[in-house]
């Protein structure tokens, strides 16, 4: 019993510094409910998680062959990144480490992307211009976001009119943000576009989204390659040791050899 009240005072301070440690991303996610439930913060018919499934997938799959084209995406383009109403919110996400989010508006800390996008909800929801920006989502069903958000899941059965609906998006977005009219450049992103995301709209099944690659694909591959490299270098190194080590071995040897045969002769 005196043991227990003499560790009493030690148990208390680490229940403090834990409670304190733990704090602010709880008080975080209950500030966010109550901001909500408060009816403070805007009614957003906008899906953040789509919205930036359908960034990564633009980056991905088409920013590389604007850029090798050199070509400007109009603003009038829904692709154009000032059509992303969470565009300016996801540039300040600082990734520090694996557990570590921080908010680029005020430096805050939190342990998971997820209570990151709460804060934003609760404390910076008055940065979104939500007057002529377009929601990036909206495009999800002509990107193929379910193919990429779902691609552990079993495949739901095709549906002709959403394949159709969604085959109809993807043509449009096709015409408006890479008019052949505007020349050569324009005129190869809008058939690369059409065979990258539209072709796929389909049911039969024989062709897949993305069939061209993308950024993705040459990065898995750059990634194995230094993998591999990083794997023999050290075997050529020892093999390179092992080798000149012989080397001199033999040459000390000879030298014996030739040192013995030099001995003068018994007279």
């Amino acid at each position: 019993m005196g043991r227990l009240r003499k560790s009493l005072p030690l148990i208390l301070v680490l229940f403090a510094l834990l409670l304190k440690q733990s704090l602010p991303q709880g008080f975080e996610e209950s500030e966010y409910n109550r901001f909500v439930n408060e009816g403070n913060a805007p009614e957003i018919h906008c899906s953040r998680e789509r919205s930036r499934a359908a960034w990564q997938i633009i980056q991905d799959y088409l920013t590389p062959f604007v850029e090798r084209e050199r070509y400007q995406i109009s603003k009038n383009c829904r692709l154009h990144p000032d059509n992303d109403l969470y565009r300016d919110q996801e540039q300040h996400k600082i990734h520090v480490a694996e557990f570590h989010w921080k908010c680029g508006y005020c430096k805050k800390s939190f342990d998971d992307e997820k209570f990151l996008d709460q804060h934003f909800v609760g404390r910076h929801s008055n940065l979104l211009n939500t007057t002529d920006t377009k929601c990036l989502a909206d495009l999800c069903g002509a990107l193929h976001c379910d193919f990429v958000l779902s691609s552990k899941k079993p495949k739901s059965k095709c549906n002709p009119a959403a394949v159709a609906k969604n085959r109809l998006l993807c043509e449009s977005v096709a015409n408006s943000c890479f008019p052949v009219s505007q020349g050569p450049s324009a005129s190869r992103l809008h058939e690369h576009f059409l065979r990258q995301f539209c072709d796929a709209h389909t049911c039969t099944g024989k062709d897949k989204p993305f069939p061209r690659g993308g950024k993705k694909s040459s990065g898995v591959f750059y990634l194995a390659i230094s993998i591999l490299t990083l794997m023999l270098l050290p075997l050529f190194y020892i093999l390179v040791f092992l080798y000149q080590r012989e080397k001199r071995s033999g040459t000390q040897e000879l030298r014996r050899i030739i040192k013995i045969g030099k001995k003068p002769k018994p007279s």
